[in-house]
């Protein structure tokens, strides 16, 4: 008997963003790994490396004390959903509205987000810089990136649908002023 090949019907259009999202909450990612869906793919990538720990705790700390009422900052791997540019992003680091983790289900509204903060890293730089800064720049109020490759922090703030209206940028060691709804003077001395 000779083997043939079976023809298999693909479809022809690129999936849905509710079944990327479903497929990312169904992957079994190996410890140390998540994943988000960039550019219309899920990628895989790995969590931050142990040495930027405390960078990322001194930030959460530091704007844990300036969150807007009912909101709180974490770190805790979770994907959040940016239905109108069909992407599911998981922040480094994010200051979110409480009420968003009530829901049932497994992906978080990117509308609850007050504050992101993405720390780069040679794999993550161009989404973090280019990608991430459109979606974000669209809708979520602060958009931190710190960039370990070049001991710099951009602060980016006002979105509009065209992106952010506005950013400083300073080196690790000098102070950084984040606007309304934080307005306060992030210390990045020992960053």
């Amino acid at each position: 008997m000779t083997e043939r090949t079976t023809p298999r019907e693909t479809p022809s259009a690129p999936p849905a963003f509710e079944d990327l999202l479903r497929t990312v909450a169904e992957m079994n990612t190996p410890d140390g790994f998540k994943a988000e869906l960039i550019r219309g793919k899920i990628i895989v990538s790995p969590f931050s490396k142990l040495r930027y720990s405390r960078r990322m705790r001194r930030l959460r700390e530091q704007l844990q004390a300036h969150v807007p009422e009912g909101h709180f900052a974490d770190t805790s791997p979770f994907l959040f959903r940016f239905p109108a540019a069909e992407r599911g992003y998981g922040p480094d680091l994010y200051v979110a509205d409480e009420a968003a983790f009530e829901e049932d289900g497994q992906h978080a509204d990117g509308a609850a987000l007050s504050l992101v903060g993405e720390f780069t890293s040679v794999s993550t730089k161009d989404a973090d810089w280019n990608e991430k800064l459109d979606v974000y720049g669209s809708l979520v109020p602060v958009y931190l990136v710190v960039d370990m490759q070049d001991s710099e922090i951009t602060c980016f703030w006002d979105p509009s649908p065209h992106g952010y209206r506005s950013r400083t940028t300073v080196s690790f060691g000098q102070p950084l002023h984040v606007p309304e709804p934080f307005d306060f003077t992030i210390d990045t001395t020992g960053f």
